[in-house]
């Protein structure tokens, strides 16, 4: 959902309404956190919902207890994910990728350290996931908070993000739905 700030972001962008962006992010920070949350029931109650579906009990409870302990990611990919479109809109990309390098190398670390040293196994390697992401994403928020290339279109929190939520999610879900269906034709394609 977060892919409609790559339209809003870049059309407010290219009509230097500059102040808008942060507007943007902001309303789809809100909006895919709200919709993270029935999500994350959802993924809470994962094994219950395989074994009623008929699904291998020993494999019902693993794939439960693995999107258990992902949620966490799920509240950070929203937020992490509106950051890099906001960047992007901007062609600020450069940091973007550093933050993915610097996050590529802590999850190794935190992933290693969950899985094998915590002895966590798969619920160290879900969890890993979040911790990563929330590093990525605070790495992003930084920036956006000190960098002089965010100056004009991040100019702090505002009410006006509350408004127009509707308009958003005209745009957002189509966008979402647009993306799944690429990505299931690419996959479909290939075998």
């Amino acid at each position: 959902m977060a892919s409609a700030l790559d339209t809003l972001c870049g059309q407010a962008f290219g009509a230097k309404q500059y102040h808008l962006l942060g507007i943007y992010k902001q309303r789809a920070v809100l909006l895919l956190t709200v919709v993270s949350i029935p999500i994350a029931v959802l993924w809470f109650h994962t094994g219950d919902i395989l074994l009623k579906l008929g699904q291998d009990a020993d494999i019902a409870a693993e794939a439960g207890a693995y999107a258990r302990w992902m949620i966490p990611a799920l509240f950070a990919s929203g937020p992490l994910q509106c950051h890099v479109r906001f960047l992007q809109a901007q062609n600020v990309v450069v940091p973007v990728m550093a933050a993915a390098a610097v996050t590529a190398l802590c999850h190794l670390v935190v992933c290693w350290a969950l899985v094998y040293a915590a002895g966590m196994g798969s619920k160290g390697a879900a969890l890993s996931n979040g911790v990563s992401s929330w590093i990525n994403l605070a790495v992003l928020a930084v920036y956006v908070s000190v960098s002089s290339s965010c100056n004009k279109t991040w100019t702090g929190f505002s009410t006006e993000a509350f408004r127009e939520a509707l308009g958003f999610f005209r745009l957002a879900v189509p966008s979402a739905l647009m993306v799944w269906s690429v990505r299931d034709n690419f996959k479909f394609e290939r075998f």
